[in-house]
């Protein structure tokens, strides 16, 4: 089972994957967590880890992707959290989104640079590389 934990993508990997018929046999549940309160209170990201490196962070990723499994029944969690536009600074630009793959005992991270693309298309980018992960992890197992 999969489950996903959203900030930038708003729940687009969740639809992309319930999109497909049938799919209610693969995937658990969907957190949409835009907000610092809500990746707080719905994946248990620390507060402390959001005030040192902030949401946009392979830091915070991990924890959003350990919170989804730990409050789902998914074996695979895959976690989204970035910059998609328009604007950013220089420390965290535009089309950064950093990522979150989970498993029960393990999680990996890594930050994807997309570029200014525009939101809809840094968004896309990003979808797309979730499913990705997704798929990688679940062909490794």
């Amino acid at each position: 089972m999969i489950a996903t934990a959203e900030s930038c993508t708003g729940g687009m990997v969740a639809a992309a994957i319930t999109d497909t018929a049938g799919s209610s046999a693969i995937f658990d549940r969907g957190f949409v967590t835009y907000t610092n309160a809500a990746k707080m209170q719905m994946l248990e990201v620390s507060d402390k880890t959001l005030a040192v490196y902030g949401a946009v962070s392979e830091q915070v990723a991990d924890e959003m992707a350990r919170g989804a499994i730990a409050h789902s029944d998914a074996q695979i969690a895959v976690s989204i959290t970035g910059i998609a536009g328009p604007g950013g600074s220089e420390h965290k630009p535009e089309g950064r989104v950093c990522f979150g793959i989970a498993t029960s005992d393990n999680c990996k991270t890594e930050t994807m640079e997309f570029g200014a693309l525009g939101r809809d298309n840094v968004r896309l980018a990003a979808r797309n590389h979730a499913l990705a992960l997704l798929l990688a992890t679940i062909n490794s197992h």
